[in-house]
């Protein structure tokens, strides 16, 4: 599967390089599960993507999890 992603959001030098592209996400979205429905209340379910692009941040900066800015989604381009 990897070796038909290259050249498709994938691999390509970019500044930000933990936002997953409309192109790269448009093969990731159909393997992710879909999510149950809400019985509890509590915090909203944060969108896959997002979710996607902050582990990604984690793992490309190397920042700890309790220091990820908590404003990090509206900083989304």
């Amino acid at each position: 599967m990897a070796c038909r992603l290259v050249g498709r959001g994938v691999g390509k030098r970019q500044s930000r390089p933990w936002i997953v592209s409309d192109e790269l996400w448009s093969f990731i979205e159909p393997l992710l599960p879909k999510p149950a429905p809400k019985l509890v209340s509590g915090r909203p379910r944060v969108p896959d993507r997002q979710a996607l692009c902050g582990i990604l941040f984690v793992l490309h900066t190397g920042i700890q999890w309790s220091t990820c800015p908590r404003n990090w989604a509206s900083a989304r381009a």
